[in-house]
């Protein structure tokens, strides 16, 4: 998920996408969390202030703004480095052409079910209330054999907790999805997905020019934070140009994109696809249906051919934010991975 610093007021979701390429995700946005780390590179976690890349580069200018959560900072600091030869990463990929994509388009580039990307997957939520369902309903026939009342009351009591859970589900969905969240990290590829999901993320804002200045993997809050002060003022207004919206789509689509070139079905793009609408809804002129379609076709094609461009890097960033590199670390992972 990205995390720009806005509120978003009023998001729906991209309902008449789901008609020709459907994404959902579970409780991740921007963010990650893997349990079988990909590839461990040699990767310190933030290292302590390390803030010379290599002789005659000065990083310190940059690690101050990104402590201050300064992204104009950030922007310049990382913009003087790449003239002087460093960040030869940063803002590679500033053009961006929107064109008219098509599905089989994401197959070719190696989307592994295209035609499902939208479609919200149930795998968590149906793995939780199986599991809670079949072991309260195994307790229930077991305690049954107690001798007297007991044989009544407690059957009757274990068996009423799938209704409790139901409940809460409908009255507080958040606890009923927190709890989720923490049955899916048994899910071996889980922790996994997440890496993928947010280093995705990560990697194309860098490419693209956007400032990162934070990221979490605590479970429910997993999203990379590109708190951008200009982009945020033209979001809050409603005055987001193509452009702009173009450049915010190929980020929010790139979690997708990376769990689209991996695996056949994607876990985690609900809150990507919420992110994406939201700036559709901030955006000027007005898109139509069918032109949102194929800007969220074409994201996912543009991350997708950036992601797979750049494999060693992905699978580096993947291995440092997994082992909880500062974001300075992941910086310095992105430029010096080969």
């Amino acid at each position: 998920m990205i995390a720009l610093a806005v509120s978003s007021s009023g998001i729906s979701p991209m309902a008449s996408f789901h008609r020709h390429c459907r994404f959902r995700e579970t409780p991740w946005s921007f963010r990650l969390h893997p349990r079988n780390p990909p590839t461990q590179l040699a990767v310190s976690p933030s290292s302590s202030s390390s803030t010379t890349a290599s002789p005659g580069f000065d990083l310190s200018a940059l690690e101050s703004a990104i402590n201050k959560k300064d992204s104009n900072g950030v922007k310049e600091a990382l913009d003087r480095l790449s003239e002087e030869g460093w960040a030869k990463k940063w803002s590679s990929q500033p053009y961006l052409s929107r064109r008219t994509t098509s599905l089989r388009e994401l197959t070719t580039l190696g989307i592994k079910n295209a035609e499902a990307l939208a479609i919200p997957s149930v795998r968590n939520d149906a793995a939780f209330l199986f599991t809670v369902v079949g072991t309260t309903g195994f307790i229930a026939v077991i305690a049954g054999q107690l001798p007297g009342d007991w044989g009544f009351f407690v059957p009757y009591l274990v068996g009423s907790i799938s209704l409790v859970v139901l409940a809460v589900g409908s009255v507080s969905p958040g606890l009923l999805q927190a709890a989720i969240s923490g049955f899916s990290t048994f899910f071996p590829d889980y922790q996994e997905r997440i890496a993928r999901h947010e280093a995705a993320h990560f990697l194309v804002a860098y490419l693209i020019g956007l400032p990162i200045l934070g990221y979490s993997l605590d479970i429910g809050k997993e999203h990379v934070n590109l708190i951008d002060e200009r982009l945020a003022k033209l979001i809050y207004s409603g005055q987001l140009d193509s452009k702009e919206l173009d450049r915010l789509a190929a980020v929010a689509m790139a979690g997708l994109a990376a769990e689209g070139l991996k695996y056949d079905k994607v876990i985690g793009q609900s809150a990507d696809l919420f992110s994406l609408q939201r700036f559709i809804n901030r955006s000027q002129p007005k898109i139509r249906n069918e032109q949102q379609q194929n800007l969220t076709r074409w994201a996912v094609l543009y991350s997708a051919s950036l992601l797979k461009n750049n494999k060693t890097i992905h699978e580096a960033l993947m291995a440092a934010m997994s082992n909880n590199a500062s974001v300075l670390e992941c910086i310095k992972t992105i430029e010096t991975a080969s």
